[in-house]
């Protein structure tokens, strides 16, 4: 009877499943960094209108797919208020660049009040954050 019930018992251990206790590792991840960021406004003949530029070079130790989005959001310097934001695209590397015809803005390239807000984020959810004054007409 003994030896019966130690069999059942070894017979129920070998056929369950096995679980191990060790967790994955932690994933370690490198924040971006934005190493160059410009932004502002200059009058242009073809549109007959301002163009607003917005450039960063972004780098990331995890490499440059790492970063997924760049933007800019400009706010009124004065007043704090957020006047208008914009999604930068790669350009190849680690330079995120777009550009917008002011009268598809909220932007007013005459006023030198702007200040803009570059910002970096990776698949991660890591961010930088770097303020620049633009360049105004």
């Amino acid at each position: 009877m003994i030896r019966a019930a130690a069999t059942l018992a070894a017979s129920a251990l070998l056929s369950g499943c096995l679980v191990y206790g060790d967790e994955p590792a932690p994933v370690r991840n490198a924040a971006p960094f934005i190493s160059y960021a410009d932004a502002g406004c200059y009058p242009d003949d073809y549109y007959h209108d301002f163009v607003w530029y917005f450039d960063s070079d972004v780098e990331d130790a995890d490499g440059a797919n790492d970063v997924s989005e760049v933007y800019a959001d400009v706010y009124d310097d004065w007043t704090g208020e957020w006047v208008d934001g914009f999604e930068l695209y790669p350009e190849g590397g680690i330079t995120w660049y777009s550009s917008w015809v002011g009268s598809s803005t909220w932007l007013d390239c005459t006023y030198s009040g702007y200040i803009v807000d570059i910002s970096a984020a990776d698949i991660f959810g890591a961010t930088d954050v770097v303020s620049v004054v633009p360049a105004t007409w």
